[in-house]
């Protein structure tokens, strides 16, 4: 198993959008935990895919972190 960096944006209507900068996945979401469960959704058909096609998983490369100013 490997761990993809997620990142989440709230919209100005309340929903979710989420997306991994390894991957040309994005999924949306009317809540967090929605947006959450569609990019793992995502992800796996995406890394199936690859799969199948004989292609090796992408590595990660990206980190997130914080700055406090």
């Amino acid at each position: 198993m490997t761990d993809y960096l997620v990142t989440y944006e709230q919209a100005e209507d309340g929903s979710w959008s989420a997306r991994t900068p390894d991957m040309p996945v994005y999924a949306v979401g009317s809540s967090h935990a929605e947006a959450e469960a569609e990019i793992r959704s995502a992800l796996s058909v995406h890394l199936e895919v690859l799969n199948d096609q004989g292609q090796a998983p992408p590595v990660s490369h990206h980190v997130a972190g914080t700055v406090s100013v």
